[in-house]
């Protein structure tokens, strides 16, 4: 990254120890930055706190000109995107504690004593400021956002992660220096600040929220409402595939599995049960397949660091599981074969006239189809952990 820094760094913070470290994005904020940045300084002044401004800028007007001559320390990501935005300039942040923030004067930088305060009374170790149980001025978040994206999303990180906050997606937060250190923030995107939420609530960090306001927008949002809000489901799955994919999955497979038996059980399927018959066979071979991608996913996001190597997930890492599964793969495939085979014997020894053996034929489907399921995962999963023990 390239890195520009002014000669004035908030007065003598440079001669001292830094107390508060405030980080703001920015991507053509030039309308907003100066109000943002005297507010910072306001409250440095009123608290006599000895701080430093860090402005992580990608723009291309004025915002990073405004803000050096206003003392802030600037830094230019390699990569445009919200989380490397933050990722470079937190890397800068000396204080022993850092602020976040959005540049375009939508949280109210005045308020950062109230997340100060609860950061030192309450003993937490990251504190946010919860638009949800503060004050959202008209016109400052689209309806969509406010009554169903945010208040969606928060509910599954919630369940998911096991989190109890109320405002998921605020970027007003502060976090204590040693506890950012033991954060593995990586990700460039917007799924930065779910990332922050689920690593802090994995390491065991204390989490606090403060109600704030926000205010709306001078400049066009940058936001993009579905692409954005994937991006933060699909993180949460890569973390937690198991909520999401491979129990759900399971549930598909098992009462698949089971309307088929009971289908065939019944007798009469040409006739009474053909179609029912089938789409109990989709949901076994659907099932499986959703529960096998949520185990690769899984294995992935485990090997990588993403995710805790649990005991089920650590038997699959073993050798010998993957054996085992190459073995169970083989088995529905051979059953499949035998099942076929059989069908295209009745069909020769009845002189190749017409044959009911639709039943029979979804049996020998289903059965091939996830056989050849579980052999090629289990390959995948095998390709993953030699490529993650060379490395």
């Amino acid at each position: 990254m390239m890195i520009q820094t002014s000669d004035n760094l908030n007065g003598s913070a440079e001669d001292q120890e830094i107390v508060l470290s405030v980080v703001l994005p920015a991507l053509n904020e030039e309308k907003t930055i100066e109000v943002c940045i005297q507010k910072i300084q306001q409250v440095f002044s009123d608290r006599g706190i000895a701080g430093e401004i860090i402005v992580s800028d990608s723009s291309t007007d004025k915002t990073a000109e405004i803000s050096r001559k206003l003392g802030a320390i600037i830094v230019h990501p390699e990569k445009k995107g919200y989380g490397n935005a933050y990722l470079a300039g937190l890397a800068l942040a000396r204080g022993r504690y850092i602020a976040i923030g959005d540049s375009d004067n939508t949280y109210d930088f005045l308020e950062l004593p109230k997340l100060l305060d609860a950061l030192d009374k309450e003993g937490a170790d990251m504190v946010m400021g919860s638009r949800l149980r503060g004050e959202i001025l008209p016109g400052a978040m689209p309806w969509l956002h406010q009554y169903v994206g945010n208040p969606l999303l928060t509910w599954v990180l919630n369940r998911v992660f096991h989190i109890g906050i109320s405002d998921a997606h605020s970027g007003f937060r502060i976090i204590r220096k040693d506890a950012l250190d033991r954060l593995n923030l990586k990700t460039g995107g917007m799924e930065f600040a779910s990332e922050m939420i689920i690593e802090a609530a994995q390491t065991g960090l204390t989490i606090t929220e403060v109600p704030i306001h926000y205010y709306p927008r001078v400049a066009p949002s940058k936001l993009e409402s579905f692409s954005d809000g994937w991006r933060h489901v699909r993180f949460m799955l890569f973390y937690r595939p198991g909520p999401f994919l491979a129990v759900p999955g399971l549930l598909f497979a098992i009462f698949g599995i089971s309307m088929m038996i009971f289908f065939f059980a019944k007798g009469d399927i040409e006739t009474s049960y053909l179609h029912s018959f089938i789409l109990a066979s989709l949901a076994f071979i659907g099932g499986v397949q959703t529960m096998l991608m949520g185990i690769v996913i899984w294995v992935y996001s485990a090997l990588y660091g993403y995710s805790e190597r649990s005991g089920f997930i650590e038997r699959f890492l073993d050798y010998h599981t993957l054996e085992r599964g190459f073995i169970i793969g083989g088995v529905f495939i051979l059953g499949g074969l035998i099942i076929g085979f059989d069908i295209i014997r009745q069909w020769v020894a009845s002189g190749y006239g017409h044959l009911f053996q639709i039943a029979n034929a979804v049996w020998s489907l289903a059965f091939l189809l996830i056989g050849v399921q579980i052999v090629f995962s289990t390959v995948l999963i095998s390709m993953m952990l030699l490529n993650c023990t060379s490395d």
